[in-house]
């Protein structure tokens, strides 16, 4: 059953997405800028987390989440400074798996000319 939540609910957020590419004018950036902003400002999305496990926290809007739960943690541990350092080390491993990924794509590939 846990698959089928986090099937149904990643699903759902990625429907979103497509259909505000479909929809509207706006570019693919500044959709994903918006799910990370969502992530972040929608107040039950931990819940959502905890409801659909992998299927909220894979996409986009679970890495403004993550952000913003680690900002908030550091806060309360470090003062003012946690506002710099809680978002840094709360996302550090999903930031050098995505550099390291990219890093070895461009070594092992070739960019060609359109």
């Amino acid at each position: 059953m846990m698959f089928l939540k986090a099937f149904i609910v990643g699903g759902l957020i990625c429907v979103a997405g497509q259909l505000l590419i479909d929809l509207t004018k706006l570019t693919p950036a500044r959709i994903l800028v918006s799910f990370v902003c969502l992530g972040v400002l929608l107040g039950v999305y931990d819940k959502l987390v905890d409801f659909a496990g992998a299927g909220a926290t894979v996409p986009l809007t679970g890495f403004g989440n993550s952000l913003a739960n680690g900002v908030k943690d550091s806060v309360r541990q470090s003062g003012f400074l946690g506002v710099i350092t809680g978002g840094l080390s709360a996302c550090s491993a999903g930031v050098t798996v995505a550099l390291l990924s990219a890093l070895l794509v461009s070594v092992f590939t070739r960019s060609k000319d359109k």
